[in-house]
């Protein structure tokens, strides 16, 4: 549920590596949404991610979603932002994601980027209303990560490109 001003009100906090577990099954969870549209199954997930990451922030207790943040380039990097289904279209990715940039603004990180799908519309379409824009030329981190995309077989399931939010 949304509060007044369009949020939601669902706790935003730091995660802790004890829950890695409940946020891998989120992630698991959220993937069933890609599913619907023809996109998937991706490898089993690991918590690379979330070991690696600069920072993960968790939305709820239990966690009901989440978002883990890592460096590349000297930039934030969206590494994954997942919401399980049951809550989703309550505000909790946006909360999440608003969350991760109010991070590095903190931080005085010049922008945010991301990969993502670039017709599934809760993807691509949800990062421009936001104010990321495609990048045409990404940074050697950035197009390693696409690239590393592209051997796993991602882009297969569908056209990706790679966002930035500058900050």
């Amino acid at each position: 549920m949304n509060d007044e001003n369009g949020t939601s009100p669902v706790l935003i906090r730091r995660a802790v590596p004890e829950e890695f577990d409940r946020l891998r099954q989120v992630e698991l969870e959220s993937d069933r949404l890609l599913a619907q549209v023809g996109i998937g199954p991706f490898l089993d997930v690991d918590d690379h991610r979330l070991v690696e990451a600069a920072v993960v922030f968790a939305a709820g207790e239990p966690a009901v979603g989440f978002v883990s943040v890592r460096m590349v380039d000297g930039e934030a990097h969206i590494d994954q932002l997942s919401v399980v289904p049951e809550h989703g279209r309550q505000g909790i990715g946006r909360a999440l994601l608003d969350h991760a940039i109010s991070w590095a603004r903190h931080q005085r990180l010049p922008g945010v980027t991301l990969t993502t799908f670039s017709h599934v519309p809760w993807n691509a379409p949800f990062y421009r209303r936001v104010g990321f824009e495609v990048v045409s030329h990404p940074t050697p981190r950035l197009a390693a990560i696409r690239a590393d995309e592209r051997e796993l077989g991602i882009d297969a399931m569908g056209p990706r490109v790679a966002m930035r939010m500058v900050l």
